[in-house]
């Protein structure tokens, strides 16, 4: 049986860059929206064109230079919102109009002081309208998290007869846990009249850590698309990283879904951005933190070399690291220094590292981290020094 095709939506440059202190200006939003495009993202959200003159700059000038995903921008259900947006994308080669509104009882009644017969009647004239300008046109409800399934349905059934080819399905709160984001997308692939005209989107915020595990929970039922950021940056606790739900869906071949990703473009473009943002990326972030690929504890670390899968369910090459890093801490066994050292020019017999091995110890002791500089002091150091150097 084929595989089924993972759209990957990212929202770096939206979602992504309303991090407090992440603006970039277009200059650096292009480059990172081409290495979006080579990476093989099958949509880049390039910005909210109508929020400021910069941001219709930048939608626009990444429109002229994106060669292969779409071009999407981000509206409300707000007639000068998808006019502007429209006008921003006017050079794009496949352009994207994301429009809509929040669906939840909080945001109806508390934050547009509204009934939920206005707000189905609001998505189906803001879809309508962005229509009249592109092919392409994903609805997204707000708070879908939090919103009655039932109702969310009747609202996805207006956004489909006024033409969305797109239904974008936010947990916005981060609130759902897996399994009811899973049940939410289930419901409405069996429930929405139209659903085989679109596509469902899960857009997962990660305020309780379920940003991944919902989003694959969300393909697993029926969505085919997913939106995320680049690291997982975004509004409060972040977004589904693009990195971890594309590993995710091929490290696990049994689900049938793959995406367009090169994936050993991932570190590399992981760099780019957090250094493009000031966003220090957390050592312990999976895929593409500093430490992913690392090992420590003298078990794992004897594991490592003797066999890379014994402790990593990923070759670091396919994320585009280079190796597997063995660090050297006071936890660290024999095999780890016998293999560090060999690294630096020096093949220890088995007597040789029990003598350095000790006085390995004791160094390591007074250091977080023992580096290449250290292995020759130590050695030279050592009662064996003078065999070591002469054999």
């Amino acid at each position: 049986m084929s595989k089924q095709h993972i759209q990957i939506f990212d929202t770096t440059l939206r979602d992504g860059e309303q991090v407090p202190g992440c603006k970039l200006n277009t200059e650096q939003k292009v480059i990172i929206a081409k290495q979006l495009d080579h990476l093989g993202v099958d949509v880049i959200e390039a910005g909210f064109p109508v929020s400021s003159p910069g941001d219709f700059k930048s939608v626009e000038a990444i429109a002229k230079i994106v060669t292969n995903a779409t071009v999407c921008g981000l509206t409300r259900a707000v007639e000068n919102d998808i006019k502007v947006a429209a006008e921003a994308l006017k050079y794009a080669k496949k352009p994207r109009i994301h429009t809509g509104i929040g669906t939840s009882d909080s945001h109806i009644k508390f934050k547009f002081k509204s009934n939920r017969d206005d707000i189905i009647k609001r998505a189906f004239n803001a879809v309508s309208y962005a229509k009249s300008f592109v092919e392409d046109v994903e609805f997204y409800a707000e708070d879908a998290g939090r919103t009655d399934n039932e109702y969310l349905a009747r609202v996805c059934e207006a956004a489909i007869k006024a033409g969305a080819t797109v239904l974008n399905i936010p947990d916005t709160t981060g609130y759902c846990l897996p399994s009811e984001y899973g049940a939410k997308i289930k419901y409405l692939m069996d429930n929405v009249k139209g659903i085989e005209n679109a596509i469902l989107s899960c857009h997962c915020h990660n305020d309780l850590g379920l940003a991944t595990a919902n989003s694959i929970e969300g393909v697993i039922n029926g969505a085919r698309q997913i939106e995320c950021t680049i690291n997982g940056i975004g509004e409060r606790a972040g977004n589904t990283a693009l990195e971890e739900v594309v590993m995710v869906l091929k490290q696990h071949a049994d689900l049938d879904l793959d995406t367009n990703i090169d994936t050993t473009k991932l570190f590399g473009l992981s760099q780019l951005v957090s250094d493009s943002m000031g966003i220090y990326t957390q050592p312990n972030k999976a895929i593409v933190g500093a430490n992913a690929f690392a090992h420590s504890s003298g078990i794992h670390q004897d594991g490592v070399i003797k066999n890379r899968e014994t402790y990593e369910i990923i070759d670091p090459k396919d994320v585009g690291v280079t190796e597997s890093a063995i660090v050297l801490t006071a936890r660290s066994g024999r095999a780890a220094l016998a293999y560090r050292a060999k690294n630096v020019g020096y093949e220890l017999t088995k007597l040789q590292l029990d003598d350095v091995y000790s006085n390995f110890l004791t160094f390591a002791d007074r250091k977080k981290e023992v580096n290449d500089n250290d292995i020759h002091q130590i050695i030279e150091t050592s009662n064996v020094y003078r065999q070591i150097v002469s054999a």
